[in-house]
């Protein structure tokens, strides 16, 4: 009888900035009262983080600055399991976000406090990719990355050619963010010279349009979603970059702030599909959930799930992130596949 060798898990880098975020206290209004809450968060990091969670190998790649912030922020990535043995520590500050949580038909706000942030300072050359991809099978990167800088854009490029060179399967979430794209090059310009090395392409139901310059009829702002819209611009998207093997866009009907509709559609070399729809009441905190959708995908295509149900599994991912405080999404794989197979009570278990 042969032995049970233990097969390690398939390993998942991702590359991006880790934040500083601070928040009020409830739904009050930023700075209300003299209180912010402090935790970590970047959407790179949150991908790692939620696929940790789900078992596997996952490896989160930065540049943070030396002393007690850097060291706060790295000792959050490992809490959640998370390899951050190649991050690099380099002159610059830590990155900070400030978010003022919207309520009702009040939205939700981001401040931006990121100039002379380590990561983007950081050159390709500071990055040992050999070190960075060794036993990788999968890439992830955002398009908030090259929105900070000239830098990180070529940092981004850089990683994108080195994993695609190494064999490494890669996916980019588009994550445009307007008030970001601040140092002279429209995202278009910069987004669509890194599709070439992208296999999977994730995106909300308006990045296609703002980070790649490809339109559709959408009215995200009245909180109605056309599902054909999205079936005839995945598919250009697909035509315009012959090298993407499949795109994946959350379509989010917005309500309200704390009131949405969330589903999402795919589309491949075998066609179009659209997957389950959640209505989510009384959320308690959206941002990252795009973040945990991206990490659902990734897990069903290195599980091999059907696509139908890596779709699912990617929606209420998402969907759960809605109901957690913070940027990670705190959930394992059980929970998310409760209610991808259509467990939707919240009863209490016992």
């Amino acid at each position: 009888m042969r032995p049970v060798q233990n097969v390690p898990e398939p390993l998942v880098v991702t590359l991006g900035e880790l934040m500083l975020r601070l928040r009020p206290p409830g739904f009050e209004r930023l700075l209300q009262s003299p209180v912010l809450e402090a935790t970590f968060g970047g959407g790179e990091a949150n991908v790692a983080a939620s696929l940790a969670r789900f078992g596997l190998h996952a490896r989160f790649v930065t540049a943070l600055p030396a002393g007690p912030l850097g060291d706060a922020a790295v000792a959050e990535m490992r809490k959640h399991g998370v390899d951050v043995s190649r991050v690099i520590r380099r002159p610059g500050r830590l990155g900070i976000y400030f978010l003022e949580p919207g309520a009702a038909q009040r939205a939700s706000s981001v401040v931006y406090d990121r100039d002379g942030a380590a990561m983007a300072l950081a050159t390709p050359d500071e990055f040992d990719w050999d070190r960075i991809f060794d036993g990788a099978t999968w890439f992830h990167v955002s398009g908030i990355t090259p929105a900070l800088s000239s830098n990180a854009g070529e940092v981004t490029a850089a990683a994108l050619a080195a994993a695609k060179a190494r064999g490494i399967t890669t996916s980019l979430d588009l994550n445009f963010r307007a008030k970001m794209w601040r140092y002279g090059k429209a995202a278009p310009e910069v987004m669509r010279a890194i599709m070439g090395d992208v296999d999977v392409a994730i995106a909300n139901e308006e990045d296609c349009q703002r980070s790649l310059g490809i339109e559709a009829a959408s009215n995200v702002a009245g909180g109605q979603i056309d599902v054909a819209v999205y079936a005839d611009l995945t598919e250009r998207v697909l035509d315009a970059f012959p090298r993407l093997s499949a795109i994946a866009v959350t379509l989010r009907q917005s309500r309200g702030a704390d009131i949405n509709g969330w589903s999402a559609c795919h589309r491949d070399g075998d066609g179009f599909r659209v997957g389950a729809q959640h209505e989510i009441l009384d959320i308690v905190d959206r941002v990252g959930s795009g973040d945990a959708f991206a990490a659902g995908l990734i897990y069903g295509r290195i599980r091999k799930m059907p696509v139908a149900k890596a779709l699912d599994f990617a929606i209420a991912a998402g969907c759960l992130k809605h109901s957690i405080p913070g940027d990670v999404n705190l959930v394992g794989v059980a929970e998310v596949e409760r209610l991808a197979a259509g467990d939707t009570s919240g009863r209490v278990r016992r």
